[in-house]
């Protein structure tokens, strides 16, 4: 488990500086451990040039056992009796005309605790888009409504790896609710907002 705490510190730190190249004034938010757990299970695919360049990539030692140690973290963070609310979820998309390996299945199941849902994005890439909207929308209570803008699927799409992560807790210090306001929040590229309260503070996460 150390070198997977390890790796995914790496990795946070790595992603972080790339996110920020852009525009160092900007905020940034995200779920290290989400992207990296989805990406593990690409991995798991994966086979010579590309396992090697993910596995570089994500900061991981090939030899070790990662998805049994990704199994273990993720069973930690989804643990109850906590006095927040944490949860994650993955699920795989894929086109229903596809022959995806039975131990691939197998194995995102057991390590990754998702499930792969056939779609027929040939047929109607729209509907699916709903439906994995849907699902996220499920898993985040509503908080985010459409991860998939119009287009971002389509005929030839054949597969599409979700992860949903919520989070609900209250601060140890609470903020002045005089000293907030209510302002759009930016939740997708295609520019669709949820409306939140702000407050001006500064915050580190790594999950």
């Amino acid at each position: 488990m150390e070198d997977l705490y390890e790796a995914n510190g790496s990795f946070a730190i790595n992603l972080l500086k790339m996110l920020g190249e852009e525009d160092s004034s900007r905020n940034v938010f995200f779920s290290p451990l989400s992207i990296s757990s989805a990406l593990a299970m690409v991995f798991m695919g994966a086979k010579g040039n590309t396992a090697t360049q993910m596995s570089q990539a994500l900061c991981l030692n090939r030899g070790g056992y990662i998805h049994q140690d990704f199994r273990s973290l993720l069973t930690e963070v989804n643990k109850s009796g906590t006095q927040y609310l944490l949860r994650t979820a993955n699920r795989l998309f894929g086109e229903k005309t596809c022959d995806f390996l039975p131990a691939f299945r197998e194995s995102c199941r057991q390590f990754y605790a998702a499930e792969l849902e056939e779609l027929s994005f040939a047929e109607d890439s729209e509907e699916c888009r709903r439906r994995i909207n849907d699902w996220v929308a499920q898993k985040t209570e509503g908080k985010i409504s459409e991860i998939l803008g119009a287009g971002a699927v389509d005929p030839l799409t054949k597969l599409v790896l979700v992860n949903a992560i919520y989070f609900k807790g209250k601060w140890n210090e609470q903020f002045d609710r005089k000293h907030t306001r209510g302002m759009p929040f930016k939740i997708n590229q295609v520019g669709k907002y949820f409306s939140g309260c702000t407050a001006n503070f500064l915050l580190f996460f790594f999950f």
